[in-house]
């Protein structure tokens, strides 16, 4: 027997899905554990093992791979509890970091301060050296400044280097042996980035930024992932632990360390690329899906079946980030979300009450009403069923809390949380509503998929008021980033530049440069035990016209076709821009190679119809912005394709509760997801 374990670390629940050996799932949720998430994720698996009748070491043994997506990068720079970070640069460059790019997160207010530093002025330091941009040695590198430059920031008590030297992505000559008199000179330091390794391409802004939020985030990362694959050898599971990378794919806890900055915002995009393999399935066309746990909530715009994937605009936590991202936009509004007066406003997040304390009615401490609290105050959440019944919901305190917040807006309980959740709807159909409206796409020609513990109890209300006219809710929606970790294959993206006027390319040099590629790509996907049968490579040209700042990566397939990644470059410019600039000949800036190790599908599953099954019960609840008295809810488990359920009513599973509005019609499909009808909105657009 051989299992399948797929692990996300939420804000608030580390979620686990156990795929056994005829493809079944298991689902479990555990606290997150934020001093070490690590606990959080053994205790996950103690559950998964408790609920297989096996001991933990049994389970583990009987495991063949464990994916895990971890939020350590992005809680560190959240947070800036990093690395203690130095920078070393080219001389003439020790304040690019500061000069930024032309963003900023407010563009309204004129002193909005930049974010705070990860290496301070006084820890970034010049070396004299210089390569062309030919690759050439213009200055030759100055060793004993490298080494003086070592002692002074191992005096300031930096733990961590990066290294950013001016075109090492052509010459890495410098910049390696940097490395060596660094490790020779402070042979303690918990990391040495090079600009060449974590990001080999221009521009130089966005060079150093990646590099120094690499080794910013490295350490606390290299550790975390140090300790649990050392508490999962002891535990008995013996494989390679595999690590989400935010690209959508996964990469071996090894190299995950080394370029920990390929983990940050990874945790969702597993759930995004479940996502989009359940809207396949059911029929569906371009979705949106969107993901509200307790802390956030994550959405992505998925057409053809591929969410878009950034490859170098990408900011996280007021850094950027270079590196391919798929491009998951969040909010701060979950279950969590703290209801909240100012002024005699009534405001919902982003703070959130996150695992710990966790919402009031958990019994963990929490004392500020959450979303959660309102959801279970108006009949959407049963309070004797919430985990399987493991942790019973208590409606008197999450009512006293929300009688608190209500007396300081002169409203009564019940409307006090009604406006919570229109509040929280509303947030969350405005951050729709800005991602579809910045990619030109019409949400009524979009379906919703919606996942998290609380995505179905909010989606049909968010798809009315766009207009949308299907809601998605995989069975395995409460773990579903979870699940979609066991689908991801394991992808590793690389490039080496190579700039020069397309025309003058060198054939042998890009056949060189590929060859190293391809050595360095196979030799991962082989550690992490992928077979050359599941092994695709996929080769890009990167070009740019004259002037421009990022490459554009045109597929090709071979590295050296260069003309006809021209032909392409000229063909995608007009269709995006509506501008013809064939005159101009393109710059080529180096070739990339996309190498994808395949996961092994997972078994398809396909259920019978059945008749509807006789309700668990009937309860009001609140739904289309009024109370639906004495509403069935149905058990998740029991229903079969074939059954459609009309609404007012509620479907639930242990860890998550679809709420299905009067006019909607829900109904199973043959995949065991539950596809909602949206009845027409007053309200939608």
């Amino acid at each position: 027997m051989s299992y399948r374990i797929g692990v996300d670390v939420g804000g608030t629940f580390t979620d686990c899905v156990l795929r056994r050996p005829d493809g079944s799932l298991v689902l479990e949720k555990a606290p997150t554990t934020p001093q070490d998430q690590s606990d959080g994720v053994l205790a996950g698996l103690a559950q998964l093992a408790t609920i297989e009748g096996l001991e933990l070491v049994e389970l583990l043994a009987q495991t063949r791979t464990i994916v895990h997506g971890t939020t350590t990068g992005d809680n560190a720079l959240i947070q800036m509890k990093g690395a203690a970070t130095g920078l070393m640069v080219t001389e003439g460059f020790r304040d690019e970091i500061e000069f930024r790019r032309c963003f900023k997160e407010d563009i309204w207010d004129p002193a909005a301060p930049p974010p705070a530093p990860i290496a301070r002025r006084r820890v970034r330091l010049e070396v004299a050296e210089r390569m062309t941009a030919e690759g050439d040695v213009e200055t030759a590198l100055n060793e004993e400044a490298v080494r003086k430059a070592t002692v002074r920031l191992r005096n300031f008590g930096v733990t961590s280097i990066a290294v950013c030297f001016l075109h090492s992505y052509i010459n890495a000559d410098h910049e390696l042996r940097a490395r060596e008199i660094i490790l020779e000179e402070f042979p303690d330091v918990e990391m040495v980035s090079l600009s060449h390794e974590v990001l080999p391409k221009p521009p130089e802004f966005e060079r150093t930024s990646t590099t120094l939020v690499n080794s910013f985030v490295g350490p606390p990362i290299a550790r975390y992932l140090e300790r649990l694959t050392a508490r999962l050898a002891d535990a008995g599971f013996s494989h390679e632990l595999l690590v989400a990378t935010s690209a959508g794919g996964v990469a071996t806890a090894e190299a995950a360390a080394r370029r920990a900055v390929a983990t940050i915002g990874s945790g969702p995009t597993g759930g995004v690329i479940a996502a989009a393999r359940a809207g396949i399935s059911a029929g569906l066309g371009d979705v949106v899906s969107v993901d509200m746990g307790g802390t956030s909530y994550d959405l992505c715009l998925i057409r053809g079946g591929r969410p878009e994937v950034k490859m170098d605009w990408n900011w996280r936590h007021r850094y950027c980030i270079g590196i391919p991202m798929v491009d998951i936009p969040s909010v701060g509004a979950g279950g969590g979300s703290i209801a909240w007066e100012e002024g005699g406003i009534l405001h919902v997040g982003p703070q959130s009450a996150g695992s710990e304390p966790g919402p009031v009615c958990y019994g963990r401490g929490g004392t500020e009403p959450t979303v959660t609290d309102a959801d279970l105050v108006l009949g959407r959440l049963d309070p004797d069923r919430f985990a399987s019944g493991r942790l019973a919901l208590d409606l008197d305190a999450a009512t006293a809390s929300l009688a608190r917040l209500g007396s300081r807006l002169g409203l009564e309980v019940e409307a006090t949380a009604a406006a919570a959740v229109r509040l929280v709807d509303a947030h969350m159909t405005d951050a729709i509503r800005r991602v579809l409206s910045l990619a030109g796409a019409d949400p009524r020609r979009l379906d919703l998929v919606a996942f998290g513990g609380m995505g179905g109890l909010h989606a049909t209300t968010q798809a009315a008021a766009l207009g949308m006219r299907r809601v998605l809710v995989p069975s395995a929606a409460p773990g579903l980033s979870a699940l979609g970790l066991l689908t991801a294959d394991h992808i590793i993206d690389d490039s080496r530049g190579y700039i020069v006027p397309w025309q003058e390319a060198d054939l042998d040099r890009l056949t060189r440069l590929a060859e190293e590629l391809r050595i360095r790509a196979m030799a991962e996907l082989t550690q992490a035990g992928v077979p050359d049968h599941r092994i695709r490579l996929e080769w890009s040209i990167l070009l740019v016209y004259p002037g421009q700042t990022f490459d554009v990566a045109v597929p090709v397939d071979t590295p050296t076709d260069v003309p006809a990644a021209v032909t392409e470059f000229h063909r995608r410019n007009e269709e995006a821009r509506l501008i013809e600039a064939r005159a101009q000949e393109p710059i080529l800036r180096g070739i990339r190679l996309t190498a994808v190790g395949a996961v092994d599908e997972m078994a398809a599953v396909t259920l019978e119809p059945g008749a509807t099954p006789a309700p668990l019960g009937h309860r009001d609840m609140w739904a289309a912005d009024g109370w639906q008295r004495q509403a069935p809810y149905y058990d998740f488990a029991t229903l079969r394709p074939g059954s459609p359920i009309k609404g007012p009513a509620a479907v639930q599973s242990p860890f998550t509760t679809v709420i299905v509005r009067p006019g909607d019609v829900a109904e199973l499909t043959e995949g065991g997801d539950l596809l909602i009808d949206v009845a027409a909105d007053s309200g939608a657009l």
